[in-house]
């Protein structure tokens, strides 16, 4: 029933846009193709992070299981880090991970290069983090749900220049 109607909802949007097309001049075409495909770029994004969050939670469920049996066999319980901020790249090397918690967003090579001329390039600390904030807040605000950022000067800020300058060497 919910699919029913959410097709019926798209065929309608669709049919009101195919509409509106010809009364479009060239440059709101091309914001809309702009809009279309930043759009279907976010939607991959969101399947990549809940496939990731899959991923971790798995991990974290069979670290669990392995430190509760450390723990029965008399060992103690080592923490696991789930706070700790970190970045994992995969093993093609074309992209990463931010993890924090039990939870990561994942970034292109691209991004991550671009976030590490960000930290890298001059500027006191504060204005490195209101560089990362902004460029957050414009190309990539799924950060915010992965790292709780209060505002431009927020700690996690300088966590993370920190720990994108010690990941990754600068070629500038």
């Amino acid at each position: 029933m919910k699919k029913q109607k959410a097709d019926a909802e798209r065929e309608s949007l669709a049919k009101e846009l195919r509409l509106l097309i010809p009364k479009i001049d060239s440059e709101g075409l091309a914001f809309l193709v702009k809009q279309a495909r930043v759009h279907l770029y976010n939607m991959h994004v969101e399947e990549l992070n809940k496939a990731a969050k899959a991923v971790t939670a798995a991990s974290a469920k069979s670290a669990k299981i392995a430190q509760s049996a450390g723990a029965k066999r008399g060992q103690g319980a080592a923490k696991t880090g789930a706070e700790k901020l970190r970045i994992e790249g995969t093993e093609s090397g074309s992209s990463f991970y931010l993890c924090y918690r039990n939870g990561n967003v994942m970034f292109s090579r691209g991004e991550i290069s671009h976030l590490v001329k960000i930290v890298n390039a001059p500027g006191t600390d504060i204005e490195i983090r209101e560089r990362l904030y902004n460029w957050f807040d414009r190309e990539r605000k799924d950060i915010f749900a992965l790292l709780p950022i209060k505002d431009k000067a927020d700690a996690h800020l300088k966590a993370l220049a920190a720990l994108l300058k010690k990941s990754f060497k600068f070629r500038g």
